[in-house]
């Protein structure tokens, strides 16, 4: 086979390859998932493409008998082997593996807060060899997965699944707490009602666990909704 038609034929291996990672990576990309679920997704998408071009660029080039000549020459070379599989292990393959147990065994996920070495982020990528952290002015973290998965990290995002409405009231000291308090505990169900402070005024704060934080937020809208309309009832709002 001439040489220009071994290049017309890499040429078309690596297209080929190209666009097949590509429509597998738009598939997967198109899920709108949790962040756990969204987390092993990410870092999947990047083996299976990272492994589909791999494996189509050494189809390619072993298309040229020069290349597959060298190629021979170097597999059958156990010293080199040693030499690529013992440096890949320390680095590379290292945070390559390291990335996917964090993917599977999510000490961290998309999106969660973090403490890393006293500095506090957002996780806005999982990648095969970095993980990148985003810190509150602005600035990204490039740390290491074999690091991330080997020291001690801080996650606030992942210690409940559940989150706290909560709204605070202020009552006059003059009114009867003690029926407020009962009221506002007909409306809070299986939350908590106390009075947190008596300075000035009572400023009674009103807890009632919801599933996550968008839930919450709703329900603090209709806590206060209805406590107005409780206390403005009772004369306690004129």
């Amino acid at each position: 086979m001439p040489f220009w038609q071994r290049l017309i034929v890499v040429g078309v291996v690596l297209l080929v390859t190209t666009v097949v990672a590509r429509l597998i990576d738009r598939r997967i990309a198109r899920r709108d998932l949790p962040p756990e679920a969204m987390t092993r997704y990410r870092v999947a998408r990047r083996s299976v493409t990272t492994t589909i071009m791999f494996v189509g660029l050494l189809s390619a080039l072993l298309v040229i008998p020069q290349v597959r000549a060298v190629a021979g020459g170097l597999l059958a070379s156990s010293a080199v082997i040693g030499i690529v599989v013992g440096f890949a292990s320390q680095r590379t393959l290292g945070n390559f593996v390291a990335g996917l147990l964090i993917a599977f065994t999510q000490p961290l996920r998309l999106g969660d807060d973090v403490v890393v070495e006293n500095i506090e982020g957002t996780v806005e990528e999982i990648g095969l060899i970095y993980t990148f952290v985003r810190t509150e002015n602005g600035d990204r973290l490039v740390i290491p997965n074999e690091k991330l998965a080997s020291d001690t990290i801080r996650n606030s995002t992942i210690r409940s699944r559940e989150k706290v409405a909560e709204i605070s009231l202020q009552v006059p000291l003059g009114q009867d707490l003690g029926a407020v308090l009962d009221r506002l505990r007909a409306i809070a169900g299986d939350g908590e009602v106390f009075v947190n402070d008596l300075s000035g005024s009572a400023t009674v704060l009103l807890r009632v666990p919801a599933t996550d934080r968008p839930s919450a937020e709703r329900l603090e809208r209709e806590l206060r909704l209805r406590a107005y309309e409780v206390l403005r009832a009772e004369g306690v709002y004129t």
